[in-house]
């Protein structure tokens, strides 16, 4: 997990570049996503969050968004909705 603010502009197009970042969220609402995703793109720069891989947002309680991840995000419900049956 990397702090958007633990990075300048250039550093942080740098590791988009390589890959070393493939992923953004919120660390507030708990929520990752695309990094082309309009929402993310909306967020305050203070609660956005960069992943490397889907893994490691999973890992840290992160849950797929609705907007970009749909398909993700629907299996990610189901999963909540039958562990409280």
């Amino acid at each position: 997990m990397i702090l958007h603010s633990q990075f300048s502009a250039p550093e942080l197009r740098s590791k988009i570049r390589k890959q070393e970042i493939r992923l953004g969220g919120n660390k507030k609402l708990k929520i990752y996503g695309l990094l082309s995703c309009a929402s993310g793109k909306r967020m305050k720069r203070e609660n956005r969050i960069f992943f490397t891989n889907e893994e490691e947002a999973l890992q840290n309680g992160f849950r797929p968004c609705g907007h970009c991840m749909k398909e993700k995000y629907q299996q990610w419900k189901y999963q909540q909705l039958h562990h409280l049956k």
